[in-house]
């Protein structure tokens, strides 16, 4: 495993009977990159964030956290991971500072070091004004920064926050991923969600798990560039039967938006010039090419509903 990639998940299986929670999963996290890991409920997020950091055994496949195995060398791998699982677990009946002294030590912070880290985590995750209340008495935005704190606590190289904004209403979300986006910095992050603008403004590189399987894997400048240049929208003054314009090179569908106007949905080798071209060339009177950006919302429902169709062919057929 290279120095350079702190999280490697090689061939992961998780069995519930004859359920196949995940299949021949397999991933990578750079050091300092913001991971998004995206899927609809039940797609097997969880129960891959709890196999990394060693909560739950899987089935058959290893995960390699800082070339550390989690199930052969677990102090060692765990060392270099802090985890927010979806219900962070705090004790709300101490205060901040009570409960963080408690994670320093879980976490083998030198007793001399304790207070300095507990600052440090006060300081990143915004609790300076809190750190003697309650826990039960905080907000739940506040709470969440508190789970955060411990996660951090003992400066991981690795911080995996699963589902980190569910509850919170739309102020604390955003303090939340600005707190996100300022850990990339210091620490690799995997960032489970299946919030869509909580991937594209925090992160570097998006994977789509569904049905237990990875759908999809790019980074999200990667994921920019087609949604860019997959969907064209033409207005034509001559134009010809929608037959002619589907059978154009690399064009997959045409929807007729009104007189004239069309949207192209084109493969990956679609060329506007040739398009252009084909137009002078007919004489259909080429007033507008416009390309359009889609949408990850929208290509996030086109992968699960078409695996989960697909699936349910399957089932139809057997």
């Amino acid at each position: 495993m290279s120095r350079e990639t702190l999280i490697q998940v090689e061939n992961l299986y998780r069995d519930y009977g004859n359920l196949h929670a995940l299949a021949d999963v397999n991933l990578t996290l750079k050091r300092g990159e913001v991971l998004g890991f995206l899927g609809p409920n039940g797609a097997g997020k969880s129960t891959t964030m709890q196999i990394i950091s060693g909560n739950l055994a899987p089935t058959s496949g290893r995960v390699l956290i800082n070339g550390f195995d989690i199930l052969d060398e677990p102090r060692q791998a765990k060392a270099a991971l802090g985890f927010l699982p979806e219900q962070p677990p705090l004790y709300t009946e101490l205060t901040v500072i009570e409960y963080l002294e408690y994670c320093a030590k879980l976490n083998r912070i030198p007793r001399a070091d304790i207070s300095k880290a507990i600052a440090r985590a006060c300081e990143r995750c915004g609790l300076g004004d809190v750190q003697k209340r309650l826990i039960a008495n905080l907000s739940k935005g506040y709470q969440q920064r508190v789970g955060i704190a411990q996660a951090i606590i003992h400066t991981p190289e690795v911080v995996i926050l699963d589902e980190p904004t569910v509850g919170l209403d739309p102020i604390q979300i955003r303090e939340i991923r600005t707190l996100i986006r300022e850990l990339g910095s210091d620490h690799s992050v995997i960032l489970s969600t299946h919030i869509l603008p909580e991937v594209q403004s925090t992160c570097d590189r998006v994977i789509i798990i569904n049905r237990g399987k990875i759908a999809l894997e790019d980074s999200l400048a990667g994921l920019d560039s087609r949604l860019r240049k997959n969907i064209i929208t033409v207005s034509l003054g001559n134009p010809p039967e929608l037959a002619t314009l589907t059978a154009l090179n690399n064009v997959d569908t045409v929807e007729q938006l009104s007189e004239g106007r069309y949207q192209l949905h084109c493969s990956d080798d679609f060329n506007p010039a040739d398009f252009a071209s084909s137009a002078v060339n007919n004489s259909w009177q080429l007033n507008e090419l416009t390309p359009q950006t889609g949408s990850l919302e929208q290509m996030f429902i086109d992968i699960t509903c078409s695996d989960n169709n697909s699936h349910q062919a399957e089932e139809v057929t057997a």
